[in-house]
């Protein structure tokens, strides 16, 4: 598997918990004030995951995938 090929699925899979990521925290807004507490957790877990994907994506762009 080339670097490309390794970062377009890296890329994919990050892509993917960030999508589910967002649909929590969207959940957790729906529910509140029920889960409150749990507003920080949720947002630096999509947070993250956002920064890693969009990290991701601009080491694919510089592979030249």
């Amino acid at each position: 598997m080339s670097d490309v090929d390794a970062i377009k699925a890296e890329v994919k899979k990050l892509n993917a918990q960030a999508t589910q990521a967002k649909m929590d925290l969207h959940d957790l807004s729906e529910e509140l004030p029920i889960g409150w507490e749990k507003i920080p957790e949720v947002a630096k877990n999509c947070h993250d995951l956002y920064q890693r994907l969009t990290e991701a994506r601009g080491r694919l762009k510089q592979a030249g995938g």
